[in-house]
């Protein structure tokens, strides 16, 4: 059964691997999913499943593998007193309440009951034993206690005695335009690695060393090769503060995947706008500035150029020489940008506010304009974009 479910993903075109099926495995023999169907349902979406994207491809193959899959406990010897059972039924329902349950008789008679009183119900009823309706003791309805009858319109069961379920559910294709978190903007940022051996010989070469011990007659020959690192360079400018607050902790998330990703990464922080200077530390950036000239010679054009921020302004900040609402900038923000832009070939602005409110607010469209539309919404779909950019 399980293999078939693997082999039912993999023709889905959901990407499972072998090792997470392996893990799966292990979790099943530690008695993880043991007796549930939904617990099992969400181990192996957990650990199956490393995109949300594939959540619908997933749940379509779940739904065919184990479709009708019933969920049997294991034989329990309970002696229960006969006193406390009749006393839970007495608690709940009359002798004539007791005499229709037992009458009912099983599921096809529970079934033609349903269908003989809808035809005779003309109108809604609440808490009573016999029509279709609310909080009653009737076999049919919803919110009540029964049990066995048939659950209708309930949005979730209860006491789950119900023998079957007329509910319409309505479901919604997953967004891929949702903001990101750690683990989707690191899986997204790994489109612009780019390995190569440098450095030191740190790291065991397999091969070559078997190779150069046969040729060595069985005596052992190691061969070192340099470790394997990501050698693209990325230079990330994030605007801080103002109209950025409520957009920090996405920020947050993607520089710490920035640096967990990236071997050589150098951020700084602008407010608003690129003007002649920059900081590394908010905390002392009234104090400690880097000048944006020195930024453009200390780090080449084999950089990746990231802004990232709401691009949220009055235009003046951009076009206009002493725009800027925190200081007297001699030279406007346009001409900073193009400056960066004609020193970073490969450069994409994340900006974390939805794409469909970027025509509400004219300096998003302007420095659009500037970035040539290589400008991308911080989300899914978007960072997957810019990536592909950056790549070109």
């Amino acid at each position: 059964m399980f293999i078939d479910f693997f082999g039912q993903l993999r023709a889905a075109r959901v990407p499972v691997s072998l090792k997470e099926y392996l893990v799966l495995m292990e979790a099943m023999e530690h008695g993880i999913a043991a007796y549930s169907i939904d617990d099992f349902y969400h181990l192996s979406r957990a650990t199956l499943v490393k995109d949300e994207r594939h959540f619908d491809r997933f749940d379509v193959v779940f739904g065919h593998c184990f479709k009708g899959l019933e969920w049997s406990a294991p034989d329990i010897d309970l002696d229960l007193p006969e006193e406390w059972l009749r006393r839970l039924t007495e608690r709940w329902f009359s002798a004539e309440d007791k005499a229709e349950i037992e009458a009912l008789g099983g599921w096809d008679e529970l079934i033609e009951r349903l269908r003989e009183r809808l035809r005779a119900q003309a109108r809604r009823h609440e808490g009573g034993k016999a029509w279709i309706g609310t909080a009653g003791t009737s076999p049919f309805g919803a919110h009540g206690y029964n049990p066995e009858g048939v659950r209708i319109g309930q949005d979730e069961g209860r006491e789950g005695r119900a023998v079957k379920v007329w509910d319409q559910r309505t479901f919604r294709n997953l967004d891929d335009q949702v903001v990101l978190g750690t683990r989707n903007i690191k899986m997204a940022l790994r489109r612009l690695r780019r390995f190569a051996r440098e450095g030191a010989e740190l790291e065991l070469d397999l091969p070559d060393t078997i190779r150069s011990t046969a040729h060595n007659g069985g005596y052992l020959d190691v061969k070192l090769v340099p470790e394997r690192r990501n050698k693209v360079k990325v230079l990330l400018l994030l605007d801080v503060g103002g109209s950025m607050d409520p957009h920090a902790r996405t920020c947050e998330e993607l520089f710490s995947a920035a640096r967990s990703e990236f071997k050589h990464l150098e951020t700084f922080y602008f407010h608003n706008f690129l003007y002649e200077r920059v900081w590394r530390d908010n905390r002392r950036r009234q104090a400690t500035t880097v000048s944006t000239w020195e930024l453009l010679r200390s780090y080449g054009a084999n950089y990746k150029l990231i802004l990232v921020g709401d691009a949220t302004m009055s235009p003046y900040e951009i076009t206009t020489p002493g725009g800027s609402v925190e200081h007297w900038n001699e030279e406007c923000g346009e001409a900073w940008l193009r400056r960066l832009l004609a020193s970073y070939g490969h450069a994409a602005w994340l900006n974390p506010v939805r794409e469909r409110h970027w025509t509400h607010t004219p300096s998003v469209a302007l420095t659009r304009e500037l970035l040539a539309r290589r400008m991308y919404p911080l989300t899914l779909d978007g960072l997957d974009r810019a990536m592909r950019e950056l790549n070109r």
